[in-house]
């Protein structure tokens, strides 16, 4: 568990929870899903000396449940928000079964490139307070040190501490709400990340496709690719739906009574709009890789529906020059005795002749009309 109060003057991380709220600014405490199981109590107790209330029983099983969608909810005192994020082999894993109270199990083996086994996610769990964000995370949760890595790092601390900020002037995070929709933000940047690996595989699968001599096709890894973009596009809706439910739940908010709030609460919509906006992006492209990929694989069969036909039609073209030729020889093998040529010393010759004759004409007609010819290739 990680505790950081921030306010005005910059962050401080502290050591333990606090027992009264600070005078300015907002504490956030973020914790992993085994360690909010195993410290509710305690940390219930903490809510309620600080902000006066509990978390409610329904929303503790969401935030300790590792299979919820992403959704929104709230009361009359605080928000929920459940993110999904891109899961981490190990200590994704070690959630699951800390939470479940489980051993650990190998890992699932897939199949495909390492790009495909990327696409699993974990749920985050928000909840936001009007002075205090509580965020369950999966265990050795990445995006929880990456950004309180930021905050140390890029936000001015009291000079007692020893650190000066490396970026004088950064903007920090004023509310709750607003240091939630930052970290949400980092999350599906992560899927930002991801769509470009993932464009970079399909073009190669498309590549290899679309190869009129490509003989072998990992079908396997093909359909995994389809299922995977089937879950993220799932993913990602429920992801849109619960920061649309977010920012129609701002509207209904009550409208501060100064200017500096009035602003704080507008800059609050605008980072939720633009939240929105790059989920959007990533159902956006995830529905271009899925009508890709089915163009590809139409496309590939068509390449070789294309290559059959091309070999039907030289085969079909050699029958028809061998046809005439079986046909003289069919009928100089007759039993008859009288026939032309057949008691002749050149008869032979003759026979052959107009054999090489026939199947040469019927060659050059059939090049001149391309029945010989290869298709053009693109």
């Amino acid at each position: 568990m990680r505790i950081f109060h921030i306010h005005s003057s910059g962050v401080q991380e502290l050591s333990a929870l606090p027992t009264q709220m600070p005078e300015q600014g907002f504490v956030w405490v973020a914790c992993s899903r085994p360690a909010f199981q195993s410290r509710l109590a305690e940390i219930q107790a903490s809510l309620q000396a600080l902000v006066g209330l509990q978390l409610v029983d329904l929303h503790v099983s969401d935030l300790l449940n590792a299979q919820l969608p992403s959704h929104y909810d709230y009361t009359s005192q605080y928000d929920l928000l459940v993110f999904r994020r891109l899961a981490t082999a190990q200590g994704d894993r070690a959630d699951t079964t800390a939470a479940a109270g489980t051993a650990p199990t190998a890992p699932l083996k897939r199949s495909g490139p390492p790009v495909l086994r990327r696409i699993d996610t974990n749920p985050v769990g928000f909840a936001v307070f009007d002075q205090l964000l509580l965020t369950v995370h999966p265990a050795d949760c990445a995006v929880r040190d990456a950004y309180a890595a930021r905050l140390l790092a890029a936000l001015p601390t009291s000079p007692s501490e020893g650190r000066a900020s490396p970026v004088p002037g950064a903007r920090r995070p004023t509310t709750p709400a607003d240091l939630m929709l930052r970290v949400v933000n980092l999350m599906v940047d992560g899927y930002l990340d991801l769509r470009r690996e993932l464009t970079r595989q399909l073009d190669h699968w498309q590549n290899e496709l679309l190869k009129p001599r490509a003989r072998y096709v990992n079908w396997s890894s093909l359909l995994e690719a389809r299922l995977s973009l089937h879950m993220l596009d799932e993913i990602c809706e429920d992801q849109r739906t619960a920061v649309q439910d977010w920012i129609d739940a701002l509207e209904t908010w009550a409208l501060p009574d100064n200017p500096a709030g009035l602003r704080e609460l507008d800059l609050l919509k605008v980072r939720s709009r633009d939240v929105l906006e790059h989920i959007e992006r990533v159902v956006h492209h995830v529905r271009r890789l899925e009508q890709s990929t089915e163009t590809a694989v139409q496309m590939h069969f068509s390449v070789q529906s294309n290559r059959t036909n091309d070999i039907m039609r030289t085969l079909t073209a050699l029958t028809a020059v061998f046809l005439p030729l079986n046909l003289i020889a069919g009928i100089f093998g007759m039993n008859f005795e009288f026939l032309p040529l057949i008691h002749k010393t050149n008869g032979f010759w003759w026979a052959l002749g107009s054999m090489a004759f026939t199947a040469l004409a019927l060659v050059m007609l059939f090049w001149r009309k391309r029945y010989l010819a290869r298709s053009s290739r693109m």
